[in-house]
């Protein structure tokens, strides 16, 4: 007994020197990229430069595609700010703080060993927080940019990944006054909008996941960098399959988010009321949605049941007496009327486009077993049912006054 007690306590000490930290890589030794940004790049300057950085000129044919330019952000070390008030090394720039590099490459895994030839510390994405496509990119397809990110263990799936009206390089550039770290003041844009009930949760990994349904296409916040450096939501880049093929209005990201019933609400809107001057302004707070789906002459038919809850926070004209019952009446109907229109209209234009960015190839699947697998199958033939379906839009709507004058 005290034979194997002593062996046992030969392992515990040994161990310890077994193991170790012989895979360790220090904070310093790495250069942590924060942001990247994705563009075309088919010029002749392109392909020079290209000629000047790659690793396989020469060697191994490159494969016959336009080349892309893919910049990244990286953290310049001890030099990020890490709270209100702090500096991040005594300046307090965002030129200071980070460092954006950008090359040229075939693919985004060749462009970014272009890269890491001009980096002398090993590129790190685990802490990649923003990914900005350009429009151009993201018409052509992200089968390439999907690949490659969702290949590479380090990229966390609470990244987000946006596309950008024209040069998406600029993104990694920009200098906002409210952050000092370009990236921090994308994510932030996009989280306060997801707070502030004008933008759905949508992080890489949800992104994804709808393109990998076989009842529901993908979509991507569509971003615009504006002159004073601070970035604006423009709507939503819908998609099929990996290829964008439409954008929305910015208002129209609210009819997504009330066909899905996301909380908490947060869009404003006029309501006429008659006269030239007589409107009020009315805010969202809550919505809840049903959707069922019933199969008619061979064709999904689906019902939408949208209830929302609004404030009446202003009016325009003193001639308009919010504390008469029959005015808050009109007022729930003109906007019942109206939204029964919005809603129509965003299914319709994604319709055109057989991108099913809410879901409803879902609902058939999951309700309507039997009909998908004999009839749909698959995501190219629900691309085409989707245009044929048809759909019934039922609003309901409660408005309540607020403040302290009742008028």
């Amino acid at each position: 007994m005290i034979r194997i007690f002593k062996i046992l306590c030969c392992i515990i000490l040994v161990i310890p020197f077994l193991t170790g930290c012989w895979d360790r890589l220090d904070i310093e030794e790495r250069a942590v990229v924060l942001g990247v940004s994705i563009d075309t790049a088919d010029t002749e300057k392109a392909e020079q430069e290209e000629d000047e950085v790659s690793h396989i000129r020469g060697s191994i044919p490159a494969p016959q595609k336009g080349l892309i330019r893919v910049a990244v952000q990286i953290a310049l070390p001890g030099r990020i700010p890490l709270g209100p008030g702090e500096s991040g090394g005594g300046k307090g720039s965002e030129s200071q703080s980070v460092w954006v590099i950008d090359v040229v490459g075939h693919s985004i895994n060749d462009a970014i060993m272009n890269l890491q030839q001009q980096v002398s510390s090993r590129l790190f994405f685990g802490h990649l927080r923003v990914i900005v496509v350009s429009e151009a990119v993201a018409k052509k397809g992200l089968e390439n940019v999907n690949d490659y990110f969702r290949r590479n263990p380090e990229v966390r799936r609470m990244a987000w990944l946006m596309v950008s009206k024209g040069n998406a390089l600029k993104f990694m550039k920009a200098s906002p006054k409210l952050q000092r770290v370009p990236t921090l003041y994308l994510i932030s844009t996009l989280d306060e909008g997801i707070k502030l009930g004008k933008f759905p949760k949508d992080y890489i990994g949800i992104f994804w996941k709808n393109v990998s349904k076989k009842g529901q296409e993908g979509f991507l916040p569509y971003v615009e960098m504006k002159k004073e450096q601070n970035v604006e939501i423009k709507g939503l880049a819908y998609f099929v399959g990996n290829q964008m093929v439409g954008v929305t209005k910015p208002f129209e990201i609210a009819g997504y988010l009330g066909i899905k019933g996301v909380n908490p609400a947060g869009y404003r809107r006029f309501i006429p009321l008659g006269g030239s001057k007589e409107y009020v302004m009315t805010n969202a707070t809550q919505r809840r949605s049903k959707i069922d789906v019933q199969i008619k002459d061979n064709i999904p038919h689906f019902t939408i049941k949208i209830s929302m809850e609004f404030d009446l926070e202003e009016k325009l004209s003193d001639k308009i007496k919010i504390n008469n019952l029959v005015t808050l009446k009109k007022i729930e109907q003109i906007q019942k009327e109206s939204s029964v229109k919005f809603y129509m209209k965003m299914i319709k234009k994604t319709q055109v486009k057989g991108s099913d960015i809410f879901g409803f190839g879902e609902y058939v699947r999951a309700k309507e077993p039997r009909y998908w697998n004999k009839q749909i199958k698959t995501a190219e033939k629900w691309r085409t049912m989707y245009k044929e379906s048809t759909f019934d839009v039922q609003v309901s709507r409660k408005i309540r006054r607020i403040g302290m004058k009742a008028k």
